[in-house]
């Protein structure tokens, strides 16, 4: 049987499939000597037109049998929550009997009901599921930056995170509910919650998050990811490819200038002030609270330390 009749035995080229179900289909596994054809992992094989981010996914599901799900960093993957590089693919099972051990692969199994959701046509489980899973897994910051995201990006407020965190009995419960009390509405981008996480953590006051100045009609005029509003302070992580691109670079001088006519005051924050100077980004933020006047401002904590290892 040749290549192009596999649709016809139920078996999808463009999906990841076993050689063992090629065999049971009655058709010649020499045809994945072609160069069309990729090894996955293990015994899975692909047609390499039918290779996407989320191929080794599904071949890890494909080496288990049905029922079986993504889970914690293979889940985080498919719900586009940003954590770093992995080498093991994770699934999770419901019988002992279904787990599958293979070097790639992190087979977890589990009794406990779980919500679940479809991705892209792969079964994962719910965000708030991957969260607490990944409290046993990732330190605090990075934890809040995956709440962040489910937060917008999902019909999830941070109260209804912190509540399911703290209503489960899942081993990680207790952890995933103490990283949600620092999740927050209207975060942009993983780096603005590593630096509102560092102002919080040093123990000064924290910024409050998607402040937007609008318009007479109410429409909008202005959006600051962090910032005092009381005291008109603008705390704003400006990445890299801002001071490459000339016309960035300018338009953010104009608005600079139009919000200094006003009264505001822009702290700007780099890469660099994150991950080789956050003392000295912490000192600059705290001389601004004082010098504006807001108020009883904290000394700087040692909090942060643990969480922010310096990069020389």
């Amino acid at each position: 049987m040749g290549a192009e009749q596999l649709a016809d035995v139920g078996l999808v080229l463009a999906r990841p499939f076993t050689r063992a179900q090629l065999v049971a289909a009655g058709i010649d596994p020499g045809i994945l000597r072609r160069r069309d054809f990729k090894r996955v992992l293990g015994s899975v094989w692909v047609r390499v037109d039918g290779m996407d981010d989320d191929t080794v996914i599904r071949a890890a599901l494909a080496l288990h049998p049905e029922g079986a799900v993504a889970s914690h960093f293979s889940a985080c993957r498919l719900l586009r929550l940003p954590t770093p590089p992995h080498p093991f693919e994770h699934v999770t099972v419901f019988r002992a009997k279904d787990r599958r051990f293979r070097p790639e692969i992190k087979s977890h199994v589990t009794t406990r009901p779980r919500r679940l959701m479809t991705i892209r046509g792969i079964p994962t489980l719910d965000p708030v599921t991957t969260f607490i899973q990944m409290a046993g897994q990732l330190p605090l910051v990075d934890l809040v930056v995956i709440g962040d995201v489910i937060v917008r990006n999902f019909d999830i407020s941070p109260a209804q995170l912190l509540r399911r965190c703290r209503f489960s009995t899942d081993y990680y419960a207790k952890r995933a509910a103490h990283a949600a009390t620092y999740v927050r509405r209207g975060v942009d981008s993983p780096m603005e919650t590593r630096l509102r996480m560092l102002i919080v953590l040093a123990g000064l006051p924290e910024p409050q998050t998607d402040v937007r100045l609008r318009h007479g009609d109410g429409t909008l005029r202005r959006r600051f990811d962090l910032a005092y509003a009381r005291i008109k302070l603008i705390v704003e992580y400006d990445g890299r490819q801002h001071a490459e691109d000339r016309a960035q670079w300018n338009k953010d001088l104009d608005r600079r200038e139009e919000l200094d006519d006003e009264g505001f005051r822009i702290l700007v924050v780099t890469a660099k002030g994150l991950f080789v100077e956050p003392e000295r980004t912490l000192t600059r933020i705290r001389s601004k609270l004082v010098s504006l006047g807001w108020g009883d401002v904290p000394p700087i904590g040692d909090g942060w330390v643990e969480h922010f290892a310096v990069r020389s």
